[in-house]
This record gives C-alpha cells, sequence and structure tokens, in this order.
C-alpha cells in the first residue's frame, strides 16, 4: 500500500524582537521558497507576520529555522504559532506593512558598513565605488533617521531623495539584498557630500564643493594639514585631527576648551582583519579584538605596549586609548584616502549631545574646526558613539551609543502601567517601559544647559512616540534639584524618585536576572543623594530591587565645598586629613575652606568612594583641580603598579544605627607618612586596600545574610584594576560575581535602574 504525503496545512505565526530594518522579511522569502511553502509576510507595527501552507513537517523545520538562520544583525523572537483558518494563495510573496492593534515595536539602531557594501564601495566597476552612502538591509542609519514607524522609507528622513530606476530594482526585488532597505541610495538618487572651509565656513552655501570626489579630496586635505576639521556621520558631527601631529592635537584641545580628557582615535582598515594598524601598537586581547569587530563598532579602551607614533596630548597621563574602526563608509573613504589615524571627538560643546544639524555645527563649531565635510541627509536625533572597556575578561559598556542603543531589555513581570524614566543629572540616558518591556536610549549627555535638556525631552518624546507607548508616571532621581527631575515635575504626571544607588543596584542585579534571590551589592560611585540625607557613593546594599537595605558604607566625612569637590580633588584630600586632626600634605589654595569646614558650612556629609580615590590622587600625585570628571583616579589608576607589596588593612565596624563602616583612616595615615614611597606602590595601595575592603565586607556580610552574590557597580568600577581584582578574590571565596555586561555601571544605566527598582517595589 502506497503511502500517502502529509496534508498541507496553514498556520500562523508571529516574530517579535529585532525584525525589521535588518533583511528579515527577504530572509523570510527565500526559505519559503527553499522548502516551498505558500502563503506571505509583512511588517506589522514592530513585529513581522508569517502565514504559511504546506505538509507539517516542512511548516516545523520552517519554525525552526526562521530563528536559527536569521540574518546576522536580526533577533527575532517566536512569540506565536497558531492554526490560520484564511485561504492561502499559491506562492510565496511579500505583503505590504499594516498596523497592529497591539503593535510589538522595536526600533533598530544604527549599524556599520557590512563586507558586502565596503565590497562595493571599492570595486571601480560597481555603480556605487567611492559612494559615501551606500548600504544595505545588513548595515547603515537606522535609529537616527526614523522619523515614525513601520520602518518604510517614507518615514525616514530619505523620503525626500526619489529613487532613481536601478536603486528602485534593487529594493522592489525580494532576491535582492536591498529589498526594503529604507535608506538605500546611490550617486544618481541619494545624500551628497559638501565641503566648506576658510571664510565660507560662515554659512554652509557659501562657497561650498559639491561634488563628492572633490569634497573629500579637500576634506582629506585639511587633515593633512594638520588642520580640524568637523564631519557630519551618521549620529552627528565628529571633530578630526591627525592623531599623529602633536600640533593638530594641541590645537583641536585649545580649541574646543578640553585640556586633558583623553580624545579617541579611529584608525583606517588595515590587513585582513582591519586591526594591522592597531595591533602594532596595543595589547589586544581576545574580548577586546572581538570589541572593536563588532557590528557596533564602539570605541575600545585599549592599553597601549609603550612607544608609538600617536600624539602625546592624545591621552595624556593615562596608559590606555579609546580606539574605533570606520563604521561608515564615509569614514571609510576618509581614512582610506589619508591613510593613518585621526582623533574623532564628539562635535559638541563638553558634554552636551553631538551636534546634529549643518548650520548649528557650523555655528557653534565654527571658532574650532578650520572646516566642514557636511552631507544633505538629516539627521532626526543624537547617536553618539559607543564606548566599552575589558574589564574581568569581558567588554562593558561605558556609553550606550550607535549601534547599541535603542538596548531592549525585559523585566520579570509586568508592569502595572507605563512609565518613563528619567535617568541622572550626568551621562543621561532616558528609558521608556512597559508591559515587560524596557528600551533604553542611547547616551544623551549632561544635563545643565538648554541644548542638553531640549534633546534630554526631544528623545523622552520620541521614545513614546515610536514605539506607540504613552507613559501614565515618571521616574527620576530623588535628587530634586537634578535637571530631570524637575522636569519630572513639569509632566503632571505622577513622579516616582528612587535613590540614586538603589537604582545602580537595581540595574546590576535585574540584568543578570538576580531578582528573585537577595544579593549584596556593592554601589560605589562620586555621590548621589541618599536616603537620610547625606550625599551617598560607597554602600553596600542586601536585598533586591524595590527592596534594598543599606548594610554597609565607607565611613563619612564632611566635603568641603560640595559640589565644587568633583572637580578639586585637594578639598577631599583636605576633608579626610582634618577629619583625622591632621594637616593636609596637599595645598589648600584657599584657606577660607579650612573655616568654612570646621563651621559645616557647605561641606555635607558625605559617604562617597570616587572622593576617597580623588584624594588619594590630590595626596599621590598632587592633583589639585581638575578639567573632566574621574582625572585623577583616572591617572592613579594608570600608574599604579601591580602586584602591591603591602598596604594598609581598614576596619570595618558597626555605627549607631548598625550600619557597618569601612574606616579608610588607616589608609589616608599610610599614604600620609610615608611619601617616600614610590607613588606607584602607593597608588597600587590603594586599589589593593580597597579591593581587601570590598571582600571583608561581603565575607562578613555573607554571615549575617547568607548570601553568595556579590555585585559591584556605580562608576568607580570602570577603574579595571579595583574591578578586577575585587571580582578575582571573591571568586577564590566563593562569591558568584556579578559586573554589567550590557548597561554602563555608571549613570549612564540609571534609568533602567529606577525602571527595576520601581518594578520591583510592584511585585
Amino acid at each position: 500500500m502506497t503511502e500517502q504525503a502529509p496534508a498541507s496545512v496553514a498556520r500562523r505565526l508571529l516574530l517579535g524582537g529585532r525584525v525589521q530594518g535588518v533583511g528579515f522579511r527577504p530572509f523570510v522569502y527565500r526559505l519559503a521558497h527553499e522548502l516551498r511553502l505558500d502563503g506571505f509576510v509583512r511588517n506589522l507595527r514592530g513585529d513581522v507576520e508569517v502565514v504559511l501552507c504546506g505538509e507539517p513537517p516542512r511548516l516545523d523545520r520552517f519554525e525552526r529555522e526562521i530563528v536559527e538562520r536569521a540574518p546576522p544583525l536580526a533577533r527575532p523572537r517566536l512569540v506565536e504559532s497558531t492554526p490560520y483558518e484564511g485561504a492561502v494563495g499559491r506562492g510565496f510573496h511579500i505583503a505590504s506593512s499594516t498596523a497592529s492593534p497591539a503593535p510589538q515595536i522595536s526600533v533598530p539602531p544604527d549599524f556599520f558598513c557590512c563586507p558586502d557594501c565596503l565590497s562595493e564601495l571599492q570595486d571601480p566597476a560597481d555603480r556605487r565605488h567611492g559612494y559615501a552612502f551606500i548600504n544595505c538591509t545588513q548595515c547603515g542609519p537606522r535609529y537616527t533617521l526614523i522619523e515614525s514607524l513601520p520602518y518604510d522609507r517614507p518615514n525616514t528622513t530619505m523620503r525626500t531623495f526619489e529613487l532613481c530606476l536601478a536603486c528602485r530594482r534593487e529594493y522592489e526585488d525580494p532576491l535582492d539584498r536591498r529589498f526594503h532597505a529604507e535608506p538605500v541610495a546611490c550617486p544618481v538618487c541619494g545624500p551628497h557630500l559638501q565641503f566648506v572651509s576658510g571664510a565660507g565656513a560662515a554659512s554652509p552655501a557659501t562657497d561650498a564643493v559639491t561634488d563628492d570626489a572633490t569634497a573629500l579630496a579637500a576634506a582629506v586635505a585639511v587633515l593633512r594639514r594638520g588642520e580640524v576639521l568637523a564631519v557630519k556621520g551618521i549620529g552627528g558631527y565628529h571633530l578630526l585631527c591627525d592623531a599623529r601631529r602633536e600640533t593638530a592635537v594641541s590645537r583641536l584641545r585649545e580649541r574646543k576648551r578640553r585640556p586633558d580628557k583623553p580624545l579617541a582615535v579611529m584608525f583606517p582598515w588595515q590587513g585582513a582583519d582591519g586591526l594591522e594598524g592597531v595591533a602594532g601598537i596595543f595589547d589586544l586581547e581576545p574580548a577586546a579584538r572581538a570589541a572593536l569587530l563588532d557590528p557596533s563598532r564602539p570605541i575600545v579602551l585599549l592599553r597601549t605596549r609603550g612607544a608609538s607614533d600617536l600624539a602625546g596630548g592624545v591621552a595624556p597621563g593615562l596608559r590606555e586609548v579609546g580606539v574605533f574602526l570606520p563604521y561608515s563608509p564615509l569614514h571609510q573613504l576618509l581614512l582610506s584616502a589619508f591613510g593613518g589615524p585621526v582623533v574623532a571627538t564628539s562635535g559638541n560643546v563638553s558634554g552636551e549631545p553631538v551636534l546634529t544639524d549643518a548650520v548649528e555645527a557650523t555655528a557653534r563649531l565654527a571658532q574650532i574646526a578650520d572646516a566642514f565635510l557636511h552631507h544633505d541627509r538629516p539627521i532626526v536625533r543624537p547617536a553618539d558613539d559607543s564606548v566599552v572597556r575589558v574589564i574581568a575578561g569581558r567588554a562593558r559598556p561605558i556609553r550606550l551609543g550607535r549601534g547599541v542603543a535603542p538596548l531592549e531589555l525585559e523585566l520579570p513581570e509586568r508592569l502595572p502601567y507605563p512609565v518613563i524614566a528619567a535617568g541622572a543629572h550626568l551621562k543621561n540616558t532616558v528609558a521608556l517601559a512597559w508591559d515587560r518591556r524596557v528600551v533604553v536610549s542611547p547616551h544623551i549627555g549632561d544635563m545643565g544647559t538648554l541644548r542638553s535638556e531640549r534633546v534630554f525631552a526631544q528623545v523622552a518624546a520620541d521614545l513614546q512616540r515610536l514605539y506607540d507607548v504613552r507613559a501614565e508616571a515618571v521616574l527620576c532621581d530623588a535628587h530634586p534639584d537634578y535637571a530631570t527631575s524637575r522636569w519630572a515635575r513639569t509632566t503632571g504626571l505622577t513622579v516616582h524618585p528612587v535613590l540614586h544607588h538603589h537604582a545602580h543596584a537595581s540595574a546590576l542585579v535585574q540584568e543578570h536576572g538576580q531578582h528573585a534571590q537577595p544579593a549584596i551589592v556593592f554601589a560605589w560611585d562620586g555621590v548621589g543623594l541618599g536616603g537620610d540625607g547625606t550625599l551617598w557613593g560607597g554602600e553596600t546594599f542586601v536585598g533586591r530591587p524595590g527592596q534594598w537595605q543599606r548594610r554597609a558604607s565607607l565611613r563619612p566625612f564632611h566635603l568641603p565645598g560640595g559640589d565644587r569637590a568633583g572637580r578639586a580633588p585637594w578639598r577631599s584630600a583636605a576633608a579626610l586629613c582634618w577629619e583625622l586632626g591632621i594637616e593636609c600634605p596637599a595645598p589648600v589654595p584657599d584657606p577660607i575652606v579650612r573655616s568654612a569646614w570646621q563651621r559645616r558650612l557647605n561641606a555635607p556629609r558625605s559617604s562617597a568612594a570616587g572622593r576617597l580615590f580623588d584624594a588619594a590622587a590630590a595626596l599621590i600625585l598632587g592633583v589639585g583641580e581638575t578639567s573632566f570628571e574621574g582625572q585623577g583616579p583616572m591617572w592613579l589608576e594608570a600608574i599604579a603598579r601591580r602586584p602591591v607589596a603591602a598596604h594598609p588593612d581598614l576596619p570595618l565596624a558597626p555605627d549607631d544605627e548598625g550600619v557597618l563602616r569601612l574606616d579608610w583612616a588607616p589608609l589616608v595615615r599610610w599614604l600620609v607618612t610615608h611619601p617616600d614611597v614610590e607613588p606607584a606602590d602607593r597608588a597600587g595601595a590603594v586599589h589593593a586596600a580597597l579591593a581587601a575592603a570590598i571582600v571583608t565586607t561581603a565575607e562578613t556580610l555573607r554571615v549575617q545574610h547568607g548570601c553568595a552574590t556579590v555585585g559591584l557597580t556605580g562608576g568607580v568600577f570602570q577603574n579595571r584594576l579595583l574591578g578586577e581584582w575585587a571580582a578575582a578574590a571573591l571568586d577564590e571565596r566563593g562569591f558568584r560575581v556579578l559586573m554589567p555586561v550590557q548597561l554602563p555601571c555608571n549613570d549612564g544605566g540609571l534609568s533602567y535602574g529606577q525602571v527595576a527598582d520601581f518594578a520591583g517595589r510592584n511585585v
């Protein structure tokens, strides 16, 4: 008897996650044809719907392979698979996008230029040879040009560029890798470059060079002359100069009024793996190599091997340089033609969001840049470069930006209603959360200027509009004077303040899915308002999101000048010495400060670990005033000698309220009384003493509370040496150690932490 083939059935699949703007529908089309299935695929508002008809084994195989074989940039998630009762015609096709009654939108970040496009870019026979805006479904801008969803060309800034016949054929061919690549263009129909120099820089329309090849050549000539070039990229402007020419770097620093803060360096793609030029100067451990080549193309902090031809002014006082590879076709063309590394720092006023508009950039950067390389593809919202640092064998984010954010994460339980989290005052990000979803914006910047606060408000509104979610409450830092907290009170929505360090702790444990079990979390940073009204910053909590108990802290001290101490390490050094009744060996430029400190005038009580590191930098290196946040501790880490021969132990004892206090007094006394010890050894001792103190505190709390999971978070743990020493020692003693993987440990992760803490209160 002949065995009959299984009867055909119809099935409807709903795919969520990152499935739009990444070539997912053409992939589905090809897979369905490969498996000889009928039906269609279409975009909903965020999700992708697939209707199939065929034999059940083939449908089952399709369900597996639609996830397993998805395009590299896609992150599909099978939401549901149900029988389909409607009629399914013969063949398989891509249907028009439609709205969904319950949209599950995902906004893709901006991507690097993929190998296929790079190959075409360099092929003289290709019609896009040398075209600075080449892209396909696997690369190019997304977040910075999407105006509304679904992600179709009319809803992007590319809508004004009408496709030529050749591009239209590619765009409409499901078998072409540019099928519905919304930013697709070519020299005939797409954006173009514009070079403006000298007197013409006062107006982008004056004396401009608009031929792409000529504009690019003129820009390269600016770099070769040692001048400063402002370049409009994917998410905003960069300021570029020759990274090997000391005079060029000095000129950029002087004009931007950035005397010390390290500058990132972009290296041209060289060699088979692109890293030939980088490998000759820097240590490339596996995690760093992988990070440099990741599709997000972040800036990676790399340790130098020794002498190099980079200008010393790139990263003064440090042994690491922020390095990244060209990620856009324009950068590829520029760096290839220039033939060497360039400083590539954000085109902005220090701390503000990166500039995106040609007119505004020209006006605000005219005193910095000698020339501008603009283009006419509009940028809807800024996206700065992502930054990572390898700590304990993993690349850990320092700044969320292009290629990574919007970053989508999940909560363990549904929220009672949608919320928007305003984040912190510095290194701000915004988070939108609803149901179990959380979307964290790219890095916005430091609040305190009109432009920063305007961009912050725009991003908060954009997230709600793009994801079609209206927040019903606002989460913000408990500090009432932060610009983001003031904004929260103007929204008219219910405001839920979250303690700064609770948000740090909640972000870490929630990221690792540790919410169900209690953990010990060290939240060490500069300063943040604590639950007792003092300035916390060296706290240890036990518990879970929304239910933290402060069980340990650094010994408090009074901080002369309050917020001014953040840029004046001598103030922290003086405070610690005065608390001990000893003279401060670091210079105290204003003698009135001591009198004010004694009377507790503008000398708030603080337990901040960041200020302790500032004090050590002042006592060891003589760092009195700094030009950027964390400068003293960064220099201290850079010189610290490993291993450490000896260091003082820090006592741990409960205060009157039962909070365990780590006493820094032995360390400060040792630093003051041992000026003859080499600075590198003293710096190493500071790190070793604090790493040992973390272990002592964790072991004490494990005995008291039974917790064997320890988290390390807060801006202080951007310090690689401290983080690695503490993590290794904790691991040796049987602790499970948590450190951030997807979110910055600094204030850039606070918006997500505010959501996680709020969610924990509602469990």
